[in-house]
């Protein structure tokens, strides 16, 4: 059988096509050049190899780059005869089309389920196939073809060609005759139960050439130009620590997710969204209580187990002694997070002694291991060594600080001592596993989707960092440079990836971490993913994030000063500079302490820091060794600031040839101690630096990494794009059907204010608030003018604001993103509360769950009503639901 491909794609000299996944070929099929519409390209084939072929096209790009069209749902027909060719006109499948979004996971199974599993049963005598698709039909529309000439019924809308859905596809066999070559035709809409048409598909009518005769020719016309930006959901959004209900431990568990999905659903909610629930015990202390600090990147937290359900009826009674406990956990205002893990811990300890026989047989269970062993073995090993050294950090362990699988095999061999220590985490695991899985399956049923949460950094001294050092850059950490939420910029202390290694194998790691999320999430957000374009790093001898730069970014060489007029002084550039005046101004009276301190002099009324002080960990060092009292680290915070009172970072390796801006270096006083056109020439380069010459870099660092990662899954993807987001990150993720957050507070557009809900993208998340921010009443009270403004031109409101949020307006900042145009609008639960009297907290503060400037925060917020009794609040839960439908995300 001979197979001719046409591919409607208009290209640029230099790019060409190939065709993937055909059969008994290992390299993909090149294209040929065809016309200023077409590629072309032809195959033999043996009939009986097309048995569930699919195929995807390929474009290689001028620079030797590969971009793979999106979906794997173009196939071959089986089973026809009479055929010796068939011809296929195909149009290429953008993956930023964002019709593609309704063929991800959530979409298919839960929000619009795939109504054509039938087999499309073709009739006797056809030359035609036509296949199209149409993801948001009504109940009772089908897809309809009419066209030019009496095949296609001369453009009847009252007797048009009925297609038949199979699969993602439209699709219908049709005889036409030679004569009524080249055809003219479009796609529409039938109601079949009315018996009436509904509209033709938009834009001009669509051209078929050829002929008809011995040959088949299949048409992929991708999608039917319908409105298919009209499908709206709502979402809620909250930790599950911070759920609360009658039968938690004091904290949000797995179990509580049911009554979660029961409130948004009586709502009218399709979406729940979750912060990340990895296990983060490092230090068994409230530290751990930071969701984006986890040890493993694949294990679940012991925390989230509700005992009752491990327990069941059988060892109900082992709980008794602990129910006092319990209640008086369960009854605090917010997470005591020590003691709810000591707890747990010491209750599931106990059922598994009683469970251990009979669970470790269970066919279930042992299926669970063989599936997740790969992370589960190193994972449970990772949690005996750190319990047994009292540590997770590993490179202080008297044994095992070098992972070494062989030793790990023995160590968790089943005859080993340590075997029963090491299974109990297997234990706890599995656990997760069942309750969480039941809880996203109890979601399905209910028709609402999870949301889940991948942090775009691994912890320190983690599993993760334990098994493989060798996809991280370790001497380096991650963050966020400065902005209005943390002037000093952000340290995460986590270790940024090493992207070239992990590349290496095709980014194993995240495909399997993506693979691990999809068992119980069917939509993710990925946390910060302008770190895929750059990451802010920090140098692990720094404290500060403004001590950060990104990386990887194209440096300023040593020429490019001189060339613009510059006088390039080294020492005074790349140096903290301190002065005899700046050194009085900043500390007083204690000034001479510091000098005799921390500093040597260098002659010129100017000072250098001492080597044992020269960077900012050292002197954090210092103070935590000498245990010097420092009020409110006022002190520390001093010496931190002249440290970083610097203009370049010098690049590590390039001989003093090469260097990097030090974000906001307009505002030190080294900047503003030089002369005036020294400082217009520096600042030009710095725009330069930083808004010009890095956006092709970036977009090119980006594009190595996300169409690999988007590909190895099917759920839906949001990016989290807040910060300073380079003028690439909307294209590539414009290119690739990645929803963007939208804040109306952090307006991506420098020029305005606000951001208008109105305004969104199709493809994106509007919120008035996340996790890292305070709720809408927190905020409303931190800056009286700004909220002012708001007031008047945000919400069209005459005269003074209130000065506290009412509840009128915090529900009228809600109705604004209900209508717009976005396709999700994600709220958390604090917000929805705020806008009525009677339930809305008492202390909008109390409400925040984040503080990023803070980087030791406690995260222990908790919903001061239970889930129970926000089910019964009839009145608050109709209005909502009232408020969604006119939405139209009802």
């Amino acid at each position: 059988m001979t197979i001719q491909f046409y591919l409607r794609f208009t290209t640029v000299v230099g790019q060409e096509l190939f065709i993937t996944s055909l059969p008994n070929r290992k390299d993909p099929l090149r294209m040929s050049w065809f016309n200023q519409e077409y590629w072309f390209a032809q195959l033999e084939l043996d009939p009986a190899t097309l048995e569930g072929v699919t195929y995807q096209y390929q474009l290689q790009d001028v620079d030797g780059k590969i971009v793979t069209e999106w979906g794997e749902d173009r196939h071959l027909p089986t089973g026809i005869k009479g055929f010796t060719e068939i011809q296929v006109v195909d149009t290429w499948n953008h993956a930023g089309s964002f019709e593609n979004a309704f063929y991800t996971a959530p979409f298919q199974e839960i929000l619009l389920p795939e109504t054509g599993k039938k087999k499309y049963k073709y009739p006797k005598q056809f030359s035609h196939i036509f296949r199209v698709k149409a993801p948001l039909l009504k109940k009772n529309e089908v897809i309809c073809l009419s066209g030019a000439g009496t095949a296609l019924r001369d453009w009847s809308t009252e007797d048009p060609i009925l297609l038949q859905a199979e699969g993602n596809w439209w699709t219908v066999a049709i005889d036409l005759p030679k004569e009524e070559f080249p055809l003219q035709y479009k796609y529409g809409i039938y109601h079949t139960k009315h018996k009436t048409f509904v509209q033709f598909e938009a834009g001009e009518n669509r051209h078929l050439f050829g002929d008809a005769g011995q040959h088949l020719t299949i048409v992929h016309d991708g999608f039917a130009q319908l409105p298919n930006t009209i499908w709206k959901g709502a979402g809620v959004a909250i930790p599950v620590f911070s759920l609360r209900s009658k039968n938690s431990w004091g904290i949000g568990e797995f179990t509580d997710i049911q009554a979660l999905v029961d409130w948004a659903g009586s709502v009218d909610m399709k979406l729940i969204q979750l912060l990340p629930i990895n296990d983060t015990t490092a230090t068994h202390t409230w530290v751990d209580s930071y969701p984006y600090a986890a040890i493993s990147a694949f294990a679940l937290h012991p925390i989230f187990l509700n005992p009752d359900e491990v327990a069941g009826k059988k060892q109900a009674a082992l709980l008794k002694p602990y129910r006092d406990q319990q209640k008086e956990l369960n009854e605090l205002e917010t997470v005591d997070y020590e003691a709810v893990l000591k707890l747990k811990l010491n209750v599931l300890h106990q059922l598994f002694e009683v469970q251990k026989e009979s669970w470790s047989s269970d066919p279930e269970y042992l299926d669970f291991f063989v599936r997740n062993q790969d992370w589960l073995v190193p994972y449970s090993a990772f949690c005996y060594l750190r319990d047994k050294n009292g540590s997770s950090d590993f490179t202080g362990w008297t044994e095992y600080s070098q992972y070494d699988q062989e030793a790990i095999e023995n160590l968790v061999a089943p005859d080993s001592e340590e075997y029963a220590q090491i299974q109990f985490h297997y234990y706890l695991q599995y656990q997760l596993h069942v309750q969480l899985k039941a809880a996203t399956r109890y979601a399905h049923k209910k028709g609402i989707i999870v949301k889940g949460d991948i942090p775009i950094g691994i912890y320190r001294y983690s599993c993760d960092a334990w098994v493989a050092p060798d996809l991280y850059n370790m001497d380096q950490q991650a963050g966020a440079p400065p902005d209005d939420f943390a002037i000093k910029g952000q340290n995460w202390g986590f270790p940024t990836y090493n992207w070239q290694q992990m590349q290496t194998d095709g980014f194993n790691w995240w495909k399997r971490r993506f693979a691990q999320m999809s068992d119980y999430f069917d939509a993710f957000r990925i946390d910060h993913i302008l770190g895929f374009f750059r990451i802010w790093s920090i140098p692990y001898h720094s404290v500060e994030g403004i001590m950060g730069r990104f990386v990887p970014a194209i440096p300023v060489h040593k020429n490019e000063f001189q060339e613009r007029g510059i006088w390039f002084d080294h020492t005074r550039y790349t140096q903290p500079y301190i002065t005899e005046n700046l050194l009085y101004e900043r500390f007083g009276e204690v000034a001479g302490f510091v000098k005799e301190t921390f500093l040597d002099p260098t002659g010129y009324g100017q000072y250098f820091f001492k080597p044992a002080f020269d960077t900012q960990r050292k002197v954090e060092n210092w103070f935590i060794t000498e245990e010097v009292r420092d009020t409110n680290n006022w002190l520390r915070q001093g010496l931190y600031d002249l440290q970083s009172n610097i203009i370049l970072f010098e690049q590590e390796g390039s001989n003093g040839t090469q260097y990097h801006f030090r974000f906001g270096m307009e505002q030190t006083s080294s900047f503003q101690s030089l002369e005036w056109d020294t400082q217009a020439k520096l600042k030009e380069l710095y725009v330069n630096y930083f808004y010009r010459r890095q956006d092709g870099f970036w977009m090119e660092e980006a594009m190595n990494k996300l169409p690999a990662l988007k590909a190895s899954t099917n759920m839906l993807i949001c990016g989290e794009d807040l910060g300073m987001v380079p003028g690439c990150v909307p294209e590539v993720m414009n290119q690739l059907g990645i929803l963007s957050l939208e804040i109306q507070r952090m307006p991506k557009n420098p020029e305005r204010e606000f951001f208008h809900p109105d305004d969104a993208p199709y493809l994106a998340v509007v919120t008035p608030s996340t996790h890292d921010m305070s709720t809408i009443r927190g905020w409303w009270e931190e800056d009286r003018a700004k909220t002012q403004r708001f007031f008047n031109n945000e919400l069209g409101q005459w005269g003074d604001a209130p000065a506290f949020c009412e509840a009128w307006i915090n529900k009228q900042i809600i109705i604004q993103h209900l209508h717009s145009p976005a396709m999700w609008s994600i709220f958390q639960l604090q917000d929805l509360l705020g806008g009525d009297d009677r339930l809305r907290h008492t202390n909008p503060g109390d409400e925040r769950i984040n503080i990023p400037s803070n980087p030791k925060h406690y995260w222990r917020y908790r919903m001061h009503i239970s889930l129970e009794q926000l089910m019964k609040e009839k009145a608050f839960n109709q209005d909502l639901k009232e408020h969604i439908k006119v939405s139209g995300r009802g």
